[in-house]
């Protein structure tokens, strides 16, 4: 699911896209170059979305969709918005409240209706702890490589939470590491076992 382009509510809310009356663009990039945009635009109940996209290798098509906004109470004051995802699968309207929607066809609809899979539910343990490792990584404002040097202490970081956040980067390598290397000598074991087969 990682790989599909999707829009999140939290991030839109926190750069103010999603006050009524905003309209501006939104961008995609991939090691700072733009690989794709979107116009939105805000009212009070729904984000109109306005873009250009290729299904299947066939020609680029311009697509408007209207996704409605829910605002949820908190319990210490003011809301939280969320997606109403817009899908129609098999005749049934989804109308999920989500917080991501995801552009894996011609409009951006939840996971549910894509039926997409998170990366970590085909990972095994190993290849999760190692994710982790990244992502802590990446927090940090390194690089997710676990060869590449492990990040400096960001400015205004305690450093008792850059040396929690390291410990938990290094432990999760390490468990990633030897998962590895126990899953690459299971598989050279059974390379190397003879063959039971018996040809007559």
């Amino acid at each position: 699911m990682e790989a599909s382009r999707s829009i999140d509510v939290s991030r839109l809310q926190k750069a103010g896209c999603l006050r009524p009356g905003w309209s501006g663009g939104w961008q995609w990039t991939r090691d700072g170059e733009t690989v794709a945009s979107i116009n939105l635009r805000t009212e009070a109940d729904c984000v109109h979305l306005s873009y250009t996209v290729q299904v299947d290798g066939g020609p680029w098509e311009n697509v408007v969709e209207v996704v409605r906004i829910a605002r949820v109470p908190c319990r210490f004051g003011g809301s939280r918005p969320y997606f109403i995802c817009p899908g129609v699968v098999d005749g049934i309207a989804c109308g999920r409240r989500m917080a991501k929607l995801y552009c894996a066809g011609r409009y951006f609809l939840c996971r549910h209706c894509y039926r997409l899979a998170h990366a970590s539910q085909s990972e095994d343990a190993g290849q999760r702890a190692l994710r982790r490792a990244s992502k802590i990584r990446e927090r940090l404002g390194g690089k997710p490589d676990t060869d590449a040097p492990f990040p400096e202490k960001p400015p205004g970081m305690r450093r008792s939470t850059y040396e929690r956040l390291q410990n938990q980067a290094f432990d999760d390598e390490i468990t990633g590491g030897d998962a590895l290397t126990d899953k690459a000598m299971r598989l050279l074991a059974r390379l190397n076992q003879p063959s039971k087969r018996k040809f007559w």
